[in-house]
């Protein structure tokens, strides 16, 4: 295990403490985790289900209808072709509604603390105009994920709204958000928890989740995925990682309020692949 960095897990301790979007347990939502999930392989098409009913049990809809950063958020989640390989195809209004997301974000203290924190590294445009741009080209700006020539994927694709590859293997789908909505439209279907090495069994409070499900008839054995965080935290975290290295693949351990995590992130060139937490272990 690497070494706990302590520079960060301050940092994202201060922005979890000022995430006043952040929806809390047992009052704002509520979670079933269920049974513990089989075993799995990525493109299976069928898993033991070891959970007859839904993750979420309920979700305070209002509340995040009426949270300026959800509300932007979750008009971003209908604007992906999710397959590789087809290209992606953006309007103007598209365009538009990922700004207004953007726009959204940063009038938060937890992005705030991020810039704040990335211009002292000069890593970040002192502008918040200039910094807005910067955002958008790491998590909107197209690619082509595939090895192809189509421009198909971007790093918001990927790691909130989920993509397919060759129709059997999901890729990224980390945020709960879009879990939820998909799960209430019976698109996805939660599988059971996953455990981790400290813990047998999660709980109803956890807000970081090892979870196995199936979408658009594949499984994904593993995925993990904060739960009732607002999306510019996890926006934040992700970008101040992905922002210090130019590594490939970065791995930080933090801890975060009670939860021991590694955060990953994977850079595509100058835009993020992917980005997800790992629940290392939890100290409640």
């Amino acid at each position: 295990r690497r070494a706990l960095n302590h520079e960060l897990s301050n940092l994202f301790s201060e922005m979890w403490d000022v995430d006043v979007h952040r929806l809390m347990p047992g009052r704002d939502y509520t979670i079933d985790v269920q049974g513990k999930a089989g075993p799995a392989q990525p493109g299976d098409s069928a898993v033991q289900d070891n959970a007859a009913r839904h993750l979420f049990h309920n979700v305070n809809e209002e509340l995040l209808s009426s949270i300026k950063t959800f509300a932007t958020f979750i008009c971003l989640l209908d604007n992906y072709e999710t397959s590789t390989g087809v290209a992606e195809v953006v309007t103007p209004e598209e365009i538009a509604e990922n700004y207004c997301f953007l726009d959204a974000i940063l009038e938060t203290k937890v992005m705030r603390l991020a810039h704040e924190y990335l211009l002292k590294k000069n890593l970040a445009k002192p502008n918040l105009a200039d910094f807005k741009h910067q955002l958008y080209d790491i998590w909107f700006q197209l690619y082509a994920r595939e090895g192809g020539d189509r421009p198909d994927s971007c790093g918001f694709e990927h790691v909130f709204v989920g993509e397919t590859r060759h129709g059997n293997v999901i890729l990224g789908l980390h945020n709960w958000v879009q879990f939820y909505l998909q799960e209430k439209r019976n698109q996805i279907d939660y599988k059971g928890y996953v455990t981790r090495k400290k813990k047998t069994r999660p709980d109803k409070d956890d807000q970081v989740l090892s979870i196995q499900f199936s979408w658009k008839g594949s499984v994904k054995p593993i995925g993990s995925t904060f739960i009732g965080v607002s999306p510019e935290f996890e926006f934040a975290l992700y970008t101040v990682i992905f922002l210090l290295s130019e590594e490939k693949v970065t791995r930080e351990t933090v801890k975060i309020n009670e939860y021991e995590l590694r955060v990953v992130v994977w850079r595509h060139g100058q835009h993020i692949g992917t980005a997800y937490p790992v629940l290392l272990s939890t100290s409640s």
